[in-house]
């Protein structure tokens, strides 16, 4: 079955299957057709996300276990909805002491029956790793922690002996079992090393992972240890719960975790495409039978398609994000907010400039040996040809990261097999890039791009697909789109920074394509991985048509706020820190509420850290400035203390109220969007309500449901949820009406098409209006785009009649409607309609019969 609308909830241990089966009612009445979780197999112990799983044989526990699993499933079937899962086929949690099937690949070397699970290169160049897996989890260099004591022998509750150091967990081999249990004759460090030289792992400083590490992790992050879920035996394990859920009729498709982790993502996405559509047959007689729904986590490139003979039905929607994003920024706010951001932060005003640097920094750093392997598997088949046997890994080597740096898509789909698809455009433009950076190294960058393209290179073009991915991930989202502050409402998750705003011809084009292509794919706007909630992002957007008061606003804070900024404070993290505040700034956050002040900052200066430290440029996870990240939160907190700063919260808080109505507007068009344009639409738990949230954890907060659903019992009347818009009900309001238009005419919006519709007029450039047409049905959507001067000054939140002036669209043979709050529209024969004649919420949705 193919969902109509999602609400994504995030499980933990503090908010369980059973804390949200109270829910099932009120989602019932939003509008919402099926439940979109977060992971749910065991993960590590309090994890808040369960993407760090350990065992994907049991449903976790500590969210209540498979019995309430179920009784979640059935409470959401009693009302008519069903569950959507996600899963984490690229990835499981290693170190600690949970995850057996990691624990007995360091007991058991390759000869463990899970070894072949991981993706770990036995087989090394490096001799003292020769046949050992490294066990990178040491909080010091080896030697000290040897002799530190802090390495000890226990016995665990198997009866087997293993290392402890912390919370880790490094079993002894079998055959050293016996020696080991002589717990004395290895307190002495000299006895243990020996002991430990003999096993299957090496203990090594956290700090050499990036430079020795041999199995592939997710990202940079080593106690995320990527699985070979291409192997046929690591696929049934991994989904083995999953299926058996699907077969009993308990949930009705899956979200695949970074897909671009995998080795052949293709060939992934079709075997469980063919697996869900087998057990299909075998669901209850009161399940729905298929096909399920597959929607993949993608980030795509500028332009970049999804492939559509992947059997999914399409993104988890950062592309629309993005796209949904850019159409509200102004195009023509670009030349002064690159020229404030250049000034300001000395830093290139171009994105490109940024990324290419990041993608280098990674590469050397936290990718260095990856690269090496990377490099060590071409070199194979160089080696292999007379013709060739003169590149060495060291040209390779180069070679790739003048070809990695100018990738700008995660990764290509070749497989170095037959009958796969090239390696691509994005490919070609990226070896054409290297070319002309490096000429001096075109031999090895040619037989880059002619083995990218061979039928017989599996594995060195699996090790480059599975190294470019995550470089590009950490370069660019983990690290560039920290540093380049021009507009920070474009730096989110499948973003392009470079790219600040869309023309309404731009995103007509891309509904277009979505379409026709995706039709059901995923619509978001919040994620849980999103850096900045939806209308933190459309208030930011505001200030794209109002360059010259943030300009000044701007340079009055910098000057009223120097006394108080000590002289390390780089301007550039000053400038983004003032972007935070605005955007996230609450509505209901008075000026002179010192301990609503101090609230808010502690949940800024947890991003303030995030984002110094993900910038690589004065801190990092690596070595945190603690010296730095203290003057920012010191700065912080002066600058957010009434007592000594009230001027600079007054004009802060004044900006912000004055940017409110526009963004408020910017809200609502977003949501309007996100419930009308091709695809099916997804709500990010709370974010039915105005959502102000910063990186995560901030985007994770608990939520308070018991107001939410009290709110959308309460019922009031349009003009006063419009009056009264900052208490969010009205954005609640729009959700639950279009939701549930959506289930009252299903085909016209899941399955009609996308027509652009003309709009005429004074104001022609500031409406985007299209149309669905099914059958007999249609839905004509108009929302206002960059409108900002029609409600600044005023508390309204849509363009008065006056100013709308002779502007109308044509409503394509349209013949009779009621809007989406149940309002019937007078239509002119014409198919004429005038935009001075509607009133109310600022978007126009109506659903009618047409010609």
């Amino acid at each position: 079955m193919t969902p109509r609308a999602t609400y994504r909830l995030q499980f933990h241990k503090d908010f369980t299957f059973d804390d949200a089966v109270p829910l099932a009612p009120y989602l019932q009445r939003l509008g919402i057709s099926h439940l979109y979780s977060s992971p749910i197999l065991t993960a590590r112990a309090g994890s808040t996300h369960g993407y760090d799983v350990v065992d994907h044989t049991r449903i976790n526990p500590e969210l209540g276990g498979a019995e309430a699993f179920e009784r979640l499933a059935q409470a959401l079937k009693a009302v008519g909805i069903g569950i959507i899962v996600d899963i984490v086929p690229n990835h499981m949690a290693v170190g600690g002491a949970d995850n057996p099937w990691w624990l007995d690949v360091l007991e058991k070397g390759d000869a463990s029956r899970y070894a072949r699970f991981f993706d770990v290169q036995f087989d090394t160049p490096d001799a003292e790793l020769q046949g050992k897996i490294l066990a990178p989890f040491l909080g010091a260099p080896y030697g000290e922690v040897l002799q530190s004591g802090d390495l000890k022998l226990v016995c665990d509750a198997g009866g087997k002996i293993a290392v402890a150091y912390h919370h880790h967990r490094f079993p002894i081999r079998p055959e050293d079992q016996a020696a080991a249990a002589e717990f004395d004759t290895y307190a002495d460090p000299d006895r243990l090393h020996e002991l430990l030289e003999r096993q299957n792992f090496r203990l090594a400083w956290w700090r050499t992972a990036g430079d020795q590490i041999n199995w592939r992790r997710f990202f940079d992050i080593t106690e995320l240890a990527g699985l070979r879920v291409e192997r046929p035996e690591v696929f049934d394990a991994v989904h083995a719960v999953t299926f058996d859920l699907y077969r009993h009729g308990l949930i009705d498709g899956v979200r695949i975790d970074h897909i671009d982790g995998l080795a052949d993502p293709a060939a992934y996405c079709r075997t469980l495409r063919r697996h869900l559509d087998t057990l299909a047959a075998e669901r209850p007689d009161d399940a729905d039978h298929g096909p399920a729904y597959i929607v993949v986590e993608k980030i795509l490139g500028p332009d970049e398609p999804l492939p559509t003979d992947w059997g999914v039905d399409g993104t988890t929607g950062y592309d629309f994000m993005n796209q949904v994003s850019a159409l509200q920024h102004d195009p023509a706010g670009e030349p002064a907010l690159t020229d404030l951001w250049t000034t300001i932060s000395g830093r290139p005003g171009d994105f490109e400039t940024e990324e290419l640097t990041a993608r280098e920094e990674m590469l050397r750093t936290a990718f260095d040996r990856q690269l090496d392997a990377a490099a060590e598997t071409f070199y194979a088949i160089a080696a292999g040809n007379p013709e060739t046997r003169d590149l060495t890994v060291s040209a390779l080597h180069r070679g790739l990261v003048h070809v990695i740096r100018h990738m700008r898509v995660y990764r290509t789909y070749a497989t170095g097999m037959a009958d796969a698809p090239a390696p691509g455009p994005y490919f070609d433009r990226a070896i054409a890039a290297a070319l002309e950076e490096a000429p001096t190294e075109s031999w090895s960058i040619q037989f880059i791009a002619e083995t990218l393209a061979s039928d017989n290179a599996r594995m060195a073009v699996k090790s480059f697909n599975q190294l470019t991915a995550p470089v590009a991930a950490k370069a660019v989202e983990d690290t560039a789109f920290y540093r380049y502050g021009r507009l920070l409402s474009r730096n989110d998750v499948g973003f392009q920074p470079a790219q600040l705003a869309c023309d309404i011809e731009g995103f007509h084009e891309a509904m277009r394509r979505r379409a026709a292509a995706f039709p059901h794919a995923m619509l978001a706007t919040a994620t849980h991985d999103h850096k900045r909630g939806e209308d933190s992002r459309a208030r930011l957007a505001v200030v794209s048509e109002l360059t010259s008061e943030w300009q000044a606003a701007v340079e009055a804070w910098r000057e009223m706020n120097a006394a108080m900024r000590p002289e390390t404070i780089a301007p550039d993290d000053e400038y983004q820190l003032y972007q935070t505040l605005v955007g996230a700034w609450p509505l209901d956050l008075s000026a002179t509420d010192a301990d609503a002040l101090d609230g808010f900052r502690e949940r800024v200066a947890s991003w303030r850290i995030k984002s110094l430290r993900e910038a690589k440029l004065r801190s990092s996870w690596a070595a945190p400035d603690e010296a730095y990240e203290g003057a920012n939160l010191g700065f912080l907190e002066a600058i957010l203390d009434p007592a000594r700063s009230a001027r600079f919260i007054d004009r802060l808080s004044a900006f912000t109220d004055r940017l409110g109505p526009a963004a408020a507007m910017n809200g609502l068009v977003q949501l309007v969007l996100r419930c009308t344009a091709p695809g099916m639409p997804d709500i990010y738990q709370g974010a039915e309500f105005w959502d102000f949230s910063m990186v995560d954890p901030d985007n994770r907060r608990p939520v308070d449901y018991a107001g939410r659903i009290a709110a959308l019992a309460a019922e009031p009347a349009w003009p006063n949820l419009c009056e009264n818009w900052r208490d969010g009900r009205i954005k609640q309001r729009v959700a639950a009406a279009l939701l549930n238009l959506r289930a009252a005419d299903p085909e016209v919006f899941a399955n009609g098409d996308y027509q652009p519709l003309t709009v005429e007029g004074l104001r022609k450039d500031h409406v985007l209006a299209f149309a669905h047409r099914h059958g007999g049905r249609m839905a004509v959507v108009a929302v206002p785009i960059r409108c900002a001067a029609a409600v600044i000054g005023s508390d309204a939140i849509a363009p008065t009649a006056d100013w709308w002036a002779d502007t109308a669209i044509w409503t394509a043979g349209l013949e009779s409607a009621v809007d989406c709050i149940g309002r019937p529209v007078e239509l002119e024969r014409t198919g004429k309609l005038p935009l001075s004649g509607i009133t109310g919420i600022p978007a126009l949705v109506l659903v009618g019969d047409g010609a």
